[in-house]
């Protein structure tokens, strides 16, 4: 799971960074206020990838993916990117932990 859900979070950190230039042009957001903002997004989402196995690393990373669906109320194409990382936020936390169940599973057959 930690490398479904790295992978996503690390595509996050630049989307966030990303979206920063753009909202910089498109927004009457202060550019103080506004790289604050992404750049404590921008540090959580790396922070995440190594917390994602630990106890509330999951749900961290989905107030990570309501930040930046929320984000779209600054620059709109937020709105369509955020659903999208929420998607996929899903579906690494989802298939990872498949994946570490299989992989318990054929772990424990073959130490048996």
């Amino acid at each position: 799971m930690r490398t479904l859900c790295a992978s996503t979070l690390i595509g996050e950190f630049f989307v966030i960074g990303l979206a920063g230039l753009v909202a910089m042009q498109l927004s009457e957001v202060p550019t103080g206020t506004l790289w604050a903002v992404c750049g404590v997004a921008m540090t959580l989402a790396l922070l995440l990838c190594g917390m994602v196995g630990r106890p509330g690393g999951v749900q961290l990373g989905w107030v990570l993916q309501a930040g930046l669906i929320a984000a779209g109320f600054v620059v709109p194409i937020m709105f369509f990117l955020g659903g999208c990382f929420a998607a996929l936020w899903w579906a690494s936390v989802h298939y990872g932990r498949e994946v570490d169940r299989i992989k318990a599973r054929h772990a424990a057959h073959a130490a048996s």
